[in-house]
């Protein structure tokens, strides 16, 4: 190796050292509690929240998909829900490595990602968030989760679940928009069901509310973490208006934001611990984010659909032995848990403690 090429090699490991070092220092001088990241538990959450994105319910009810065979295999989903009417798409189930509920909710399809992303931009429909004086939310990401047939779905599977596996943890992740919507469930679960256990974890999520909600959730579901991708246009959205402190949005903690550092062939990704403000102005906030390519694929794992089926139902004649549908014409895919599915123990695995 020649002279210059020796230099790259020194520059290219000092920057990483330096990156290094800030991350260690954010976690050291931070005063709050907050969740702790670790990457093994993101790279097995981001693959879940990709399989919640496959149209064949038959492959993703019996976990046989194309998805369903590397980190997360041996999961075993209990319930599918699918709301045909808003073309939203959630499942429950057991990771038993994890010794953990896991549950699941799909993001915006990419056929009507463009249009989403400019409704975001330009429009910011609030609410009141019930039981929090001054809390305001997104009404559509609210209602996704709270308005529809995914809540109680979601609801009645952790009930069925935790009846035969007692009190271990539950994870919620989701991608894009479903990240919103596992911000609520995560919510929801420990203010309205009592839930203490719960773990939230989310890629490329947008902001959900207010400062006053913020508060409000970071207190109750502290055990969060928000990856964020180079320049993903989406945890830009709705936008962070500086002036307008009472208006703007706000992302609650702990954002880890991944980006490239390093040059031609030698790039590395950092995982940069941000700190526990929600709004670090040294991690995404300090990017533009223009880019729908980073917000479709993170850790290397495609978070879209594989196929545009809109919301088509994909599944074969097997299936109908679980399902059930509403009148609007949502379904309900549902396994009886009690035959199925072994007994864990209720002490939390090593991995479960990861979040």
């Amino acid at each position: 190796m020649d002279g210059k090429n020796w230099l790259k090699l020194v520059i290219f490991f000092c920057l990483i050292a330096f990156s290094t070092g800030r991350e260690l220092k954010v976690k050291a001088n931070n005063k709050h509690h907050a969740a702790v990241y670790n990457h093994t538990l993101a790279t097995i959450l981001v693959e879940y929240a990709s399989a919640v994105y496959v149209s064949d319910l038959t492959e993703l009810f019996t976990w046989t998909c194309s998805r369903c065979n590397d980190l997360t295999k041996g999961f075993q989903i209990l319930e599918l829900i699918v709301d045909v009417q808003r073309c939203l798409q959630a499942f429950v189930g057991v990771a038993q490595d994890l010794n953990a509920i896991l549950i699941a909710f799909r993001g915006t399809q990419e056929s009507s990602l463009q249009n989403w992303i400019e409704d975001l931009y330009w429009k910011q429909h609030d609410m009141s968030y019930p039981g929090m004086e001054g809390a305001m939310v997104h009404h559509g990401f609210y209602s996704a989760y709270h308005n529809t047939s995914l809540r109680p779905g979601v609801l009645s599977a952790v009930k069925r679940a935790k009846e035969l596996y007692g009190d271990i943890q539950i994870i919620v992740t989701g991608h894009s928009m479903g990240g919103a919507m596992a911000a609520f469930c995560g919510l929801d679960l420990t203010v309205h069901f009592g839930c203490q256990n719960i773990s939230v974890m989310t890629f490329g999520q947008p902001r959900i509310g207010n400062a006053a909600f913020v508060s409000y959730y970071r207190e109750r579901v502290p055990n969060t973490i928000r990856v964020t991708n180079g320049h993903d246009i989406v945890p830009h959205l709705p936008p962070y208006y500086h002036y307008f402190p009472h208006k703007t949005y706000r992302h609650f903690p702990r954002e880890v934001w991944l980006y490239d550092l390093g040059f031609g062939s030698l790039v590395y990704t950092v995982e940069k611990v941000c700190d526990n403000s929600g709004e670090d102005p040294s991690c995404s906030r300090s990017v533009s984010g223009n880019s729908i390519t980073d917000h479709l694929r993170y850790f290397g794992v495609k978070l879209s659909c594989d196929v545009s089926a809109g919301c088509r139902i994909v599944m074969d004649n097997g299936l109908a032995a679980y399902r059930r549908a509403d009148s609007d014409g949502n379904v309900i895919f549902s396994r009886d848990i009690y035959s199925s599915v072994l007994r864990m123990n209720v002490e939390p695995s090593e991995e479960g403690r990861l979040l």
